[in-house]
Parts: C-alpha cells; structure tokens; sequence
C-alpha cells in the first residue's frame, strides 16, 4: 500500500487542509489545522504547522510518513520571496523524515483540483486572490500580489471596502443601508468607531479576521445594500479580468474555448457575484466554458503529488474520487 499512497497539502490564509489519497481514488484520512502564512509570524511557522498537521493525518489513517509514496505542499506566497524559497523546501523533510515531495505555491492545488488537472484556468478568491492554469504543458499565473497593493476581489479586498463603506455610511458620506446592523451585531460595537479598536488594536489588522468580515458583506448585499452589492460586482469584474490576463498569457487563441474553474470563499458569497462573474468572461476577448469545481484544494493537492510521482489517477480511480466526493 505505501507505493500507492499520496499526501496533498493546501495552505491558505486562514488554514491549512492535509489529504491521504490512494492510488484507486480512496481518501484515507483528511484533516486541517491553523495557517502556515508566515509573513506575520515568521518562516518558522511552517515547518512546525507542517510537522503537527502530518501527524494528524497519518495517525488518521494509521499510517507512518514513510508510507507516503510522494506529497505535494502547495504553500501560500511560496515563490514570492526569493531569499524563503529553499527555507520552504527544506520545511517538510522533519515531517515526513524523506524527500519524496515538492513544494509550490498553493496555486497550484486549486487548478489541479478544479480542473483534476486537465489544462485551463482556476481562478483562487480566498483571503487572497490569484490565478494559475496551464496549457499545453505551459504554466502562468497571475494576481496575488498581497493585500496591501493587490489581491483584487479576495475576500481581504472585499472586507476592506465594506469596512470603509461602514465608516462612510456612519458619518454620513454614504446612505445607510443594511451593512450597519449587520456590522454592529458581527462585531458588537457599542459604537461605530470601536470598529477602529477591533480592526487595528485587538485583530492588530489580521489578515484573515478582516478577511472574515466579506461574509457580512454578502449578506448585506443580499440584503439589499447597494454599497454592498457594487463592491460584490466589483469584485467579480476584477476575476474575470485576471481571468483574461491568465489565458493571454498561457498562449490560448481567442476563438478556443477554455476551461475555467474556481476555488475559494468569496464564490460562495451569493449568485449575485457568480452571475457578474460569469458576465464578465462572456464579455471578454476570449471563450470560455466555466466548469464546477471537481474537486478541494487539497484533493488537487494530492492528484498533483500523484502526477509528480509518475503514476497519475486514472480514469477510473478518478471516477471512484467524485462518486465518494458526492457522497460526503
């Protein structure tokens, strides 16, 4: 069984999801555990997130990290700091006591998962917002460029410009609409301007509890704000649009059509923005057929790992992975 077996890791923002795969499309045991983004906390964290969530896993399925065959770690801003990057390899090798892994960017989990690895386009909108497809063996992503300057229509992006139309509803630059209630019964504001106490003092300006906040967001919006609901558009007009960048930079001709998929929280913050997404691919220079997601992250995660090892899913254990997915 240990030549059959595959570990898929998909860090984000807000946590980190470990899968046990098998080479007949069986999950042996999945878990997750805190987030290895690291930026704040320091490399460090990694190797110590990695370490706990293996263990959980393989003692899950009561297997050891020797029975692992091959693993893949998609990790989040892995490749965007040039000095961190041989620090990020190195971080597995104590979890798993052998080298049988690769690490990349959690990008990569997403397409491979949504796509189960065929060529296209995943479209990542979680705390950050990104994409990676790939095309005839070439590979491309685009977007991620963090929250402070990028990341368009991630949650983080979302929440920000709610927070801000919070502010400017409070005094009076907005017509108040539903965001207010619903912003005082999340937080529990005493008062509009505690929100500044909790987004900078308490959070200390947490990526992933600002990030959290896009849900309230939604649920304006579906509420009826019109605030709310322009930044939703918004933020689907800015997907389609990295969208398009991705496919002109993977080499796709105008007249083909290519596949597109989605992974991430934001597209599960109502039809609104799905619709406005799905809009803006049909308005754009390119054809595109949008695909539901087949799988998780972190089960693309674990076909990947497969891929590496050089004994792919085949069709049917891949047929056998969605039967027992649609069941669960």
């Amino acid at each position: 069984m240990a030549s059959t077996v595959f570990l898929g890791v998909d860090g984000g923002g807000t946590k980190t999801a470990f899968c046990l795969l098998d080479g007949d499309g069986n999950r042996l045991a999945a878990i997750e555990t805190r987030s290895c983004y690291y930026f704040s906390a320091g490399i460090g964290l990694v190797a110590e997130v990695l370490q706990d969530g293996v263990s959980q896993v393989c003692d899950a399925a009561r297997l050891a990290p020797a029975d692992i065959a091959f693993a893949f770690f998609g990790l989040p801003s892995y490749g965007e700091v040039a000095g961190d990057v041989a620090a990020l390899d190195e971080a597995p090798a104590a979890a798993l006591g052998h080298r049988r892994y690769r690490c990349d960017n959690d990008m990569v989990c997403g397409w491979a998962g949504s796509l189960a690895m065929d060529d296209g386009i995943n479209v990542i909108a979680g705390t950050g917002s990104m994409t990676y497809g790939e095309n005839r063996g070439r590979k491309a992503r685009c977007g991620g460029w963090g929250e402070v300057f990028g990341d368009e229509g991630s949650a983080y992006w979302i929440a920000i410009r709610g927070l801000g139309a919070f502010t400017k509803m409070s005094d009076g630059r907005l017509p108040e609409g539903p965001l207010m209630a619903l912003m005082h019964g999340r937080l529990s504001l005493a008062d509009d301007l505690e929100v500044v106490d909790i987004v900078l003092n308490r959070w200390k300006g947490e990526r992933g509890s600002i990030a959290a906040l896009s849900r309230t967001i939604a649920e304006a919006a579906e509420e009826g704000d019109e605030a709310c609901r322009a930044i939703l558009q918004a933020a689907a007009d800015e997907l389609a649009l990295v969208v398009e960048a991705t496919r002109r930079r993977l080499g796709f001709a105008d007249e083909e059509r290519v596949p597109v998929s989605y992974s991430g929280g934001v597209f599960s913050a109502g039809a609104a923005l799905m619709d406005r997404f799905r809009r803006g691919l049909d308005l754009a220079p390119g054809a595109y057929e949008l695909r539901k997601p087949l799988f998780a992250p972190v089960i693309g995660a674990a076909l990947y790992a497969a891929g590496l090892a050089g004994t792919p899913l085949g069709p049917a254990a891949l047929d056998h992975l969605k039967e027992t997915a649609s069941r669960s």
